[in-house]
């Protein structure tokens, strides 16, 4: 399959606009406000010991549904590899197949959606919609499996999860102020995806390297910002009909982040077949 020209900047150019949907989610943390449980508890109204039970919880359940919802992408993409349903999403000359790019494509259905409209939905509604968006994924990211060898995806993977837990630990016990520099870092994926936008008419495999590097350091900056973020959101949640719908748009979050991280990590690390 190496002559295949399935270009790995096309599927991730598919998923970065789902930081989209970033700002039409609760309001998030004020620097103005002070950081640290005790300060927290009084924003609430709760107990240090109340609030921080409340947010380990909230956390949990976070990071529950990204973690569940990466293995269910998982799950979808080695699925079609095994059955060989992933040639139907691929041409016979190389690249995409129509129905491919339905599939590739339709995953922006599901981030605009839950970004613009997650608030006037049921927690059911949009926990069906996260599962739906995960497994679509799943059929989308089925094509690695035709570029790259077995072996480098996993490797890739279990490097992404390592790195991408070190990353949300920073991000969730950090006293630092990151909205700063995850402001900066989404400026920088505007640049990186009118970059990516002009490598598939270029071809250009030092742009390729260059925005892969790019993408993963902006995407390891992004885990421990948004992290912090979904954190401090808990203060405007916490009791709230929100609360558990804010879990999920959280885990998509940070589930847009690691797929990312992964992909652009694959995009360079990756052993082609």
């Amino acid at each position: 399959m190496g002559d295949m020209n399935i270009q790995p900047d096309m599927r991730q150019g598919i998923n970065i606009p789902g930081w989209m949907e970033r700002n039409s989610m609760v309001n998030q943390g004020d620097p103005r406000f002070g950081r640290g449980a005790s300060a927290a508890a009084a924003r609430t109204g709760t107990t240090a010991q109340e609030y921080d039970a409340g947010l380990r919880k909230h956390m949990l359940t976070v990071y529950n549904y990204m973690m569940s919802g990466v293995l269910l992408t998982g799950l979808v993409a080695l699925g079609m590899n095994f059955t060989g349903a992933v040639h139907a999403l691929v041409s016979p000359t190389g690249g995409l197949s129509g129905l491919g790019w339905v599939v590739a494509l339709a995953p922006l259905a599901f981030v605009f959606l839950l970004g613009f409209k997650y608030q006037s939905m049921s927690e059911g509604a949009v926990q069906g919609l996260f599962w739906a968006f995960a497994a679509i994924m799943g059929a989308s990211m089925s094509t690695i499996f035709l570029v790259y060898t077995s072996t480098s995806i996993a490797t890739t993977f279990f490097a992404t999860a390592a790195a991408f837990a070190g990353l949300s630990l920073y991000g969730y016990t950090t006293k630092r102020d990151l909205s700063k520099l995850g402001t900066f870092l989404v400026m920088g994926l505007v640049g990186i995806l009118v970059a990516m936008v002009l490598n598939m008419f270029l071809q250009s495999g030092a742009l390729s390297l260059v925005v892969s590097i790019l993408g993963v350091l902006i995407f390891a900056g992004l885990t421990a910002a948004d992290t912090q973020k979904i954190k401090e959101t808990y203060d405007y949640v916490a009791g709230t009909d929100m609360a558990g719908k804010a879990a999920i748009m959280g885990a998509l979050t940070l589930y847009l982040d690691f797929i990312n991280l992964f992909q652009f990590l694959l995009s360079f690390l990756g052993q082609r077949e």
